[in-house]
């Protein structure tokens, strides 16, 4: 078999401003394709991304060249494995179960966002992703994680310096240098409320680790609070983000939405249509096949689960947004024993509680221009502004 041809002509830039259409070529030319800017082979199909993602044996979180260990100066869980994996794992997992938010914060979530929306003027136009889906976001995150003493400021600001690190494919040192600085700030803090938290004990993931009968190394469990900062922030952040744009720009969704009160389908239709986390490495360890081509052991390959998301032999109209699908296979939480620990957490906040609230406050919300809007992100991607007239 021939090896996986070559695509010199994407560049990173051009995945962070538009990669879509770079996708659909792929999908249909070149599935498996070596992209030289990113060095790694990149996996477009949602057969083949779904394949890697369950065989964590045959292939491996622990991608060496990744940039998320100096991002995170740690070897995070998420590029680890096996019973390793699952320790680190499950060390908060109870701090994420349905159960607790449901019985402990489902409240909580509620007055926070009732307490954000509280602030927004009616009749002026204001941005969304800068008042609303960034700020109450990193409240909810600070409620989950234990991490009382921190400002949604500062969560947001981390939060961007570490997807920013863990996506610096291209090796900016200036960009980890800006992760160092956060991570000592996050050190302080982290400190500072596991100190607390031994003292007066609550069900955040923070007091969960600290207070185990068998805890996981301190430096663990400060990786395991920055994994949950970088990905407890952006991924509810941009999916509301993205679920605004495309209820407001299709207004017949929307009024059926509300009709059914369809806030889940919606959810789940923005996830599929923009993953937050848009792809991720994976090692081989054996050489293997992939669509067709030799993939040999310790190739980086890159499981683009934004790609995926949009393949035509899933979707039909796959590049819209519709929320009324057939069927919503979507793997914008992944899939296998990485399977993202904070898709309850986003359903519930964002689904069942910040979306219905949102249009409930402000039912004649309009979006002015969506040309205005603009979407960045090759890692992780969404909107980075959100600008709507409130009524």
């Amino acid at each position: 078999m021939p090896l996986a041809p070559v695509d010199e002509s994407v560049m990173i830039k051009d995945l962070v401003l538009d990669p879509y259409p770079i996708y659909r070529r792929m999908r249909a030319e070149t599935p498996v394709v070596r992209v030289p800017s990113v060095n790694r082979t990149l996996l477009t199909k949602a057969e083949f991304t779904k394949m890697v993602k369950d065989d964590a044996e045959l292939f491996s979180s622990n991608d060496p060249e990744s940039p998320m260990h100096p991002a995170f100066r740690a070897h995070t869980l998420m590029r680890k494995d096996g019973d390793e994996h699952r320790r680190e794992r499950m060390a908060m997992q109870k701090a994420f179960t349905p159960k607790i938010i449901k019985t402990n914060w489902a409240q909580v979530y509620r007055d926070i966002t009732a307490e954000y929306l509280d602030r927004l003027p009616r009749g002026e136009t204001v941005d969304l992703y800068q008042e609303i889906c960034g700020p109450v976001s990193a409240r909810i995150l600070i409620h989950i994680l234990g991490l009382h003493g921190a400002s949604d400021e500062d969560m947001m600001r981390w939060s961007q310096q570490l997807i920013d690190g863990a996506g610096n494919f291209g090796w900016d040192p200036d960009l980890f240098a800006i992760t160092d600085r956060a991570n000592q700030e996050m050190n302080v803090l982290i400190a500072d409320c596991a100190e607390r938290l031994r003292a007066e004990p609550d069900d955040s993931a923070l007091s969960l680790m600290v207070n185990a009968a068998d805890p996981i190394p301190w430096s663990q469990v400060e990786a395991n609070i920055k994994i949950a900062i970088g990905g407890g922030i952006n991924e509810p952040r941009d999916a509301m983000a993205t679920i605004i744009y495309g209820l407001l720009t299709n207004p017949e969704q929307l009024e059926e939405v509300r009709r059914q009160e369809a806030w889940g389908a919606a959810f789940e239709e923005g996830v599929r249509w923009v993953a937050p986390i848009q792809c991720s490495s994976r090692v081989a360890m054996d050489d293997i096949q992939i669509g067709g081509c030799d993939i040999a052991k310790g190739d980086i390959l890159m499981t683009v689960q934004a790609s995926a998301n949009r393949d035509e032999d899933l979707y039909e109209d796959s590049e819209n947004f519709h929320v009324f699908r057939d069927k919503n296979v979507h793997q914008a939480f992944g899939s296998g024993p990485h399977h993202c620990a904070g898709a309850h957490i986003a359903r519930r906040t964002v689904g069942e509680i910040m979306m219905p609230a949102l249009f409930e406050r402000f039912p004649n919300m309009t979006l002015p221009d969506p040309e205005a809007v603009k979407w960045r992100g090759f890692g992780f991607r969404g909107p980075i502004n959100m600008p709507v007239t409130l009524n």
